[in-house]
C-alpha cells in the first residue's frame, strides 16, 4: 500500500499546499480521498491521471473537500481527455444523490457521467460501515465535524491506513483507528477551533487508537509557523511525519 499527499491544505489558497486530497495504491486499485479544488491537474504534477481513480471517497461536502468534483464529473463526459471504459466507484454519506442531483439543477447533465460509468455506495452518517472489493475492504465512520462527515480505513495486503477527514475528537474515530499501521490526521491549527483538531489533540487520538504512524495533514498557514510534530510528540510517542504535496509513504 501506498500514500501520495496530492494537497496538504485547507480552502485557504497557497503555493506550498494544495486543497484537500490523498491517493492511495492498494490491491491492485487507486483510490482518491476527497477532491479538493484543483486536485486534478495536482495529480498530473505527481505521476497520476484521473482516469485511473477506481474509488472516490468523499469524507464530507464542504468546498475545499469537493471543489473538484464538478470539473471531475463534466471531464468524464470527453473523450479526449477522459478514456476510462470501467466504472468507477464514489464512496459518500447518504445524502449524496440528493446533492448530485442539486449540483445537475444548476449545471444540467453536463456534471452526470456517462449512464453506468459512476457506482454510487451511499454510506451510513451514523454507523459503521464498509465495503469490499476482491482484497480491499473500505470501512467509515462518523466523525464530530458536521452532519454526515465519515473517516475511512483501508485494509489491503495485511496492513491498514485511516483517514480522518475534518474531524474533532471523536469516540468514533478512536474505534476505526485501532491498530492502523498509519493514521492521517487532520490538524488544522496550533490553537482550538470547534470542529477541527489541534496538532496536540491529533497525537493524543493516536495514542488512544494505538496506531504505529502518524501523518498530520490538513493545515491552516498558522501551522506552517510552529512546530506540529513536536506538539503532536506530547501526546504520541510513535513515529510523527508532517504532511507535504507530493510526499510519498510507504504503508
Amino acid at each position: 500500500m501506498e500514500l501520495i499527499i496530492i494537497g496538504s491544505g485547507t480552502g485557504v489558497p497557497s503555493r506550498r499546499r494544495g486543497a484537500p486530497a490523498l491517493a492511495v495504491r492498494a490491491a491492485g486499485r487507486l483510490l482518491v480521498l476527497d477532491l479538493g479544488a484543483g486536485t486534478l491537474r495536482s495529480m498530473l504534477q505527481w505521476g497520476l491521471d484521473f482516469n485511473q481513480i477506481d474509488i472516490l471517497a468523499l469524507s464530507h461536502r464542504h468546498p475545499d473537500h469537493v471543489g473538484d468534483l464538478v470539473p471531475f464529473f463534466f471531464a468524464s463526459r470527453y473523450a479526449l481527455g477522459y478514456t476510462r471504459k470501467e466504472p468507477f466507484w464514489l464512496l459518500a454519506a447518504r445524502g449524496f444523490a440528493g446533492f448530485h442531483a442539486r449540483l445537475k439543477e444548476a449545471f444540467g447533465d453536463w456534471v452526470e457521467p456517462p449512464e453506468g460509468l459512476m457506482q454510487l455506495k451511499e454510506l451510513s452518517p451514523e454507523a459503521p460501515d464498509e465495503v469490499l472489493w476482491e482484497g480491499l475492504a473500505v470501512k467509515s465512520a462518523p466523525t464530530n465535524h458536521t452532519e454526515g462527515s465519515l473517516a475511512y480505513r483501508l485494509e489491503a495486503e495485511s496492513r491498514s491506513l485511516v483517514y480522518s477527514g475534518d474531524t474533532d475528537v471523536s469516540d468514533s474515530l478512536v474505534a476505526l483507528a485501532q491498530g492502523a499501521d498509519l493514521l492521517v490526521l487532520e490538524a488544522a491549527m496550533p490553537h482550538k477551533v470547534p470542529g477541527h483538531l489541534t496538532p496536540v489533540e491529533a497525537g493524543r487520538l493516536a495514542a488512544r487508537a494505538g496506531a504505529r504512524r502518524l501523518l498530520l495533514t490538513h493545515f491552516y498557514p498558522p501551522c506552517d509557523e510552529v512546530d506540529v510534530v513536536a506538539l503532536a510528540a506530547q501526546e504520541f510517542s510513535g513515529e510523527i511525519l508532517r504532511a507535504e504535496d507530493g510526499l510519498k509513504i510507504a504503508v
